[in-house]
């Protein structure tokens, strides 16, 4: 089979030289066609689609200086070489200019002018090659988030469309899914893409401090304020602040945000001048908000405010094959990074595909980032991932197994989650019951545990 199957044009007065070309080329594997001038040939360039228009510079009628400019102007243009007398370098290099590929003189040299169009035709298929990769990379990725499972294309979907609103917005998802990208793709596709993001742990902030970290405070608003404070809404005034941990800001500061949300107004601590502020907010969560609301811990008129537009961002045990897609993706930029060349073994693959990964991307990228330091080799195995991951392929093996054996009253098939909490109390068994190391082996903080502990209760 022929190396070399692009499509080459000809133009050539000379009738031996042509000869020679179109035989020369075809018994490379090229399909060629020939034609005397450019009057001739152009309307076969612009119907054929070459791949390279091989020209002499002179011919009769239209040179091959118009060629060029005819060919550079179709989209996708062809290749252009150009053939010409050693006394006519001067225009080749003008010829260049206007956009011709490359040039030769004359005699031809049969071996060297096979060798540039080889050259110029593999340039054009690694560009060809790497446009395909950034297309690619842009289908699977959206604003930073990877991703192209059924449950991602609607969070994408969904997010156009809070977007083109400007109303708040709630995105609630499990821990390391991703809210913040989430919030900055809102921000990204909205009419405030151009203004500042800001974004802010609300569990990160001092309880005593968080009113002035919002809010900002006056000169002397109290000890230790010398300075007056803009504080982090006035700081975002035209574009975007995400709120994350929405559900750990006091009691008193949501009735102030309620405010600002209702009013568009604010005051600075210490200060009695209302401030205008011009902020969209995006508030971010893993807690049950509702539940905090019947707690009392949360304003319910707040949640109604910010719950109108809520996305729900899926966890990586319901995304289905993004996780391989999200592991080559990490582990990508993690190798690009450390200037490594590493890739997945098909058992590691599979260990990652079984695993729940109950703290999510985070969890993920936190075990690849542990593989890739502790691999000495070209090749991820399973035991350079944390070991709680073969854990619990060890404990889902037998359930597994013990599903897929022949028998007269077959177990029905159990959820992931059911799973999940089967491995959490397995590793509470395993710590005798501490919590806090049990949190450490999981990958996850004592909260989520006690969260999960508490699902199983109700459950």
């Amino acid at each position: 089979m022929a190396k070399w199957n692009e499509r080459i044009i000809v133009v050539e007065d000379d009738p031996g030289l042509a000869e020679l070309l179109v035989e020369e080329l075809e018994s490379e594997g090229f399909r060629v066609r020939h034609f005397l001038s450019v009057e001739e040939a152009l309307p076969h360039i612009e119907s054929g689609q070459p791949d390279l228009v091989l020209s002499d510079l002179r011919l009769p009628g239209a040179d091959g200086m118009t060629l060029v400019k005819q060919v550079k102007s179709l989209s996708p243009a062809p290749l252009m070489l150009l053939i010409t007398a050693f006394g006519s370098v001067s225009q080749a290099v003008a010829a260049l200019k206007q956009g011709a590929d490359d040039f030769m003189t004359k005699p031809l040299d049969m071996e060297h002018l096979l060798l540039t169009i080889q050259r110029l035709l593999k340039h054009r298929r690694l560009e060809q090659e790497v446009s395909q990769l950034r297309q690619q990379k842009d289908n699977e990725s959206f604003h930073g988030m990877v991703g192209h499972s059924r449950a991602m294309r609607q969070l994408y979907q969904n997010i156009q469309q809070v977007a083109a609103a400007d109303a708040p917005v709630l995105v609630l998802g499990e821990s390391g899914t991703g809210k913040e990208l989430v919030a900055k793709g809102i921000h990204a596709e909205s009419s405030r893409a151009g203004q500042p993001f800001l974004a802010v742990n609300c569990a990160g902030i001092p309880t005593d401090l968080m009113e002035s970290e919002f809010f900002g405070h006056a000169a002397g608003a109290f000890t230790g304020a010398q300075k007056a404070r803009t504080g982090l809404l006035k700081e975002a005034d035209g574009g975007t602040l995400l709120l994350d941990e929405i559900g750990e800001m006091p009691l008193e500061l949501q009735a102030k945000l309620l405010r600002v949300l209702q009013e568009g107004t604010m005051r600075p601590v210490g200060s009695d001048q209302e401030v205008a502020v011009n902020v969209r907010i995006i508030a971010a969560t893993h807690r049950d908000l509702e539940a905090l609301v019947a707690e009392g811990t949360f304003r319910q008129d707040l949640f109604y405010r910010l719950e109108a537009l809520t996305l729900q961002i899926p966890a990586l045990r319901e995304r289905g094959d993004d996780r391989e897609l999200l592991a080559q993706h990490i582990l990508a930029e993690l190798t690009q990074e450390s200037g490594t060349a590493r890739q997945f073994s098909a058992a590691s693959l599979d260990l990652i595909y079984q695993y729940p990964f109950p703290g999510n991307i985070r969890e993920l990228r936190n075990a690849i980032e542990r593989a890739v330091t502790f691999c000495q080799e070209d090749v991820i195995e399973p035991e350079h991932l944390p070991e709680r991951m073969r854990l619990a392929a060890q404990q889902l093996a037998p359930q597994i197994d013990s599903a897929s054996a022949t028998n007269t009253d077959p177990q029905p098939l159990r959820t992931l989650n059911e799973v999940q909490q089967d491995y959490v109390q397995y590793v509470l068994r395993e710590t005798g019951g501490n919590k806090r190391k049990a949190a450490d082996i999981l990958g996850v903080t004592r909260r989520t545990l006690y969260r999960w502990l508490d699902d199983s209760k109700e459950g």
